[in-house]
């Protein structure tokens, strides 16, 4: 006769635990799969075994039908160790490659009620009155009457016992009568273990003394003990197909009573919405065949969006998917509308998911800066190429002029390394956030803030009396930064009779779809400022689209530049 699925060794006679539906999550989130969308509950033989770690597209649905987060349950069997709790730890470092190795789920798992305080509460074999057995509920009052204060500091569960706490009578109330109970638990309880063909050991009219809000329904195993949980392949193996390492352990010396501190269990681990990523969870929204979008820009608690035309109808659930899996992180997830297209650089954005607010703090190299992204320009993904210019590129002995500054990214980090600096924009709101964070930042002596158009601003910071010459000038305007280069040509024209005419090196951003885009970068350049200039050093900042590279290019400007004859149809 074949031997049954995890049947036990002969000397495994520990009663098994039962664990209550209690244990279960409810996630109170509506997301509702839509009608196209690929199915989320196909049988796992439909789709190949993961190298590594559950997927959404296996294991089975919760019984019945569920809309929401609930849709997103799936359940997987699984085979366990039941150990002692102090055998715990080392079990689990002989059986490593053996156990289940899930991301974010534990080896480990502790059943509620399984901390073995209730030695002394096993049921008497003989009852004084059978005909007329006393209620759970009498037996608990009558112990908590009969012990007096030493037995409730002796033994601490009876007090809790005795009544529930406020907070366990609330979250019962709040229950209610739903079919799945809210599991307890911090903020990673995305997942509940529950073993499954536990024997019964002492009866039913037992299961009510230790009560259901939260101390389980067979806590009578005379010590605590832990759960193993073993690779999902071991799940539907007899004992005699499993691995030796895990055999030997199942046939562990027997207790003095004879039983078993070690046993062999079938459990069923219950994944939910919360513990799959983003990517899973819109795979199985989206229709099949549209590009499942794989990241954003975050500028605070502001999740920025790029969508592409095919995503604008389901553009609300992506938004709120992206805002369920980055909470609390992310508080308000935004899609550009348009392209920037004003000569202030601010974008056009729908707010698609969480709160209304624009307004926000982003923290960087340990300074903040206050952004309303509605009305002036931020990106994050600069925030390498800015740490670049200061850390590899500036000195303590620079003054640097920031022609496009914005709310001061650059200016103000440059701020805490150099001697000063001179930072404008053209946008007033950009400014307003600008002289903010110079405060918010404790700068104010180090920064120099001005309104003005770039030619503008140039051609004041040459020709008026500063005592601090520019030593290093950002022109980080990519769109249109090498056209303002013109303002240099004859600049030494304008300096101030007595003051050093220092010249100073020039980053200029700019665009290029070239195929050598260094090339092609340069020779705008070039064309720009009238003249050829060398030793010019090229950096590619990063990829923006395909076949669109975003460059720095760096260089001093030539004596023949500073010193021509003004072009005086763009100064």
């Amino acid at each position: 006769m074949t031997p049954p699925l995890l049947d036990l060794y002969p000397h495994c006679l520990l009663p098994r635990l039962r664990c209550s539906t209690s244990a279960r999550l409810v996630l109170h989130l509506h997301l509702k799969p839509l009608p196209s969308s690929s199915s989320s509950s196909s049988s796992s033989s439909q789709v190949p075994h993961s190298v590594y770690g559950p997927s959404l597209r296996r294991g089975r649905p919760l019984p019945g039908e569920f809309d929401g987060t609930l849709s997103f349950a799936r359940i997987f069997d699984l085979a366990a160790l039941r150990v002692p709790a102090a055998a715990c730890a080392p079990l689990e470092r002989r059986l490593r490659g053996h156990l289940l190795n899930w991301p974010r789920v534990r080896n480990v798992a502790r059943l509620p009620g399984d901390d073995g305080y209730d030695t002394l509460f096993f049921p008497s074999p003989a009852s004084p009155n059978p005909s007329s057995p006393p209620t759970a509920v009498a037996r608990r009052e009558k112990l908590a009457r009969e012990f007096n204060a030493r037995g409730f500091v002796q033994f601490p569960n009876l007090a809790r016992m005795s009544r529930p706490s406020a907070r366990k009578r609330k979250e019962k109330k709040e229950e209610g009568g739903e079919a799945v109970a809210t599991a307890k638990g911090g903020k990673n309880n995305v997942y509940v273990v529950e073993v499954v063909r536990e024997g019964k050991e002492h009866g039913d009219e037992w299961m009510g003394l230790i009560s259901e809000e939260g101390f389980g329904k067979s806590a009578w195993r005379g010590a605590p003990t832990r759960l193993l949980l073993l690779d999902q392949s071991y799940a539907k193996r007899r004992v005699d197909e499993l691995p030796e390492a895990v055999k030997v352990v199942l046939d562990h010396e027997p207790n003095q009573d004879g039983s078993s501190a070690y046993e062999l269990v079938q459990c069923q681990i219950t994944l939910f919405y919360n513990y799959w990523p983003m990517n899973e969870v819109l795979e199985a929204l989206l229709p099949e065949g549209i590009i499942i979008p794989a990241g954003f820009e975050t500028v605070g608690h502001i999740a920025h969006l790029n969508l592409r035309d095919e995503h604008l109808p389901y553009k609300k659930l992506i938004a709120q998917v992206v805002l369920d899996k980055n909470k609390p992180k992310i508080q308000t997830v935004v899609n550009k509308t348009e392209a920037i297209q004003n000569d202030y650089r601010t974008m056009r954005l729908e707010v698609l998911a969480g709160n209304d607010s624009l307004v926000t703090t982003v923290i960087e190299s340990g300074l903040r800066f206050q952004v309303d992204l509605a009305s002036v320009y931020w990106n994050s993904r600069l925030s390498t190429e800015r740490q670049r210019l200061v850390n590899n590129v500036f000195r303590n002995s620079d003054v640097v002029c920031d022609v496009f500054s914005g709310v001061g990214p650059i200016a103000i980090s440059a701020a805490k390394k150099v001697k000063y600096v001179y930072a404008n924009d053209l946008n007033p709101t950009a400014v307003e956030y600008l002289e903010r964070n110079i405060v918010l930042n404790k700068l104010e002596r180090k920064i120099e803030v001005f309104n003005m158009d770039a030619r503008r601003f140039i051609s004041s910071i040459y020709s008026s009396q500063h005592v601090h010459p520019v030593t290093q000038v950002v022109m980080n305007l990519p769109n249109d930064a090498a056209e303002f280069l013109d303002v240099f040509r004859g600049i030494s024209r304008n300096n101030q009779p007595g003051l050093p005419c220092v010249m100073p090196k020039i980053h200029v951003y700019g665009f290029s779809k070239a195929e050598d885009p260094e090339y092609d970068f340069h020779e705008s350049i070039n064309l720009t400022l009238g003249e050829t200039v060398t030793d010019v050093e090229m950096h590619r900042v990063r990829l923006v689209a395909p076949g669109k590279w975003m460059l720095c290019a760096s260089f001093t400007l030539p004596e023949s530049v500073v010193s021509a004859k003004p072009n005086y149809l763009t100064c």
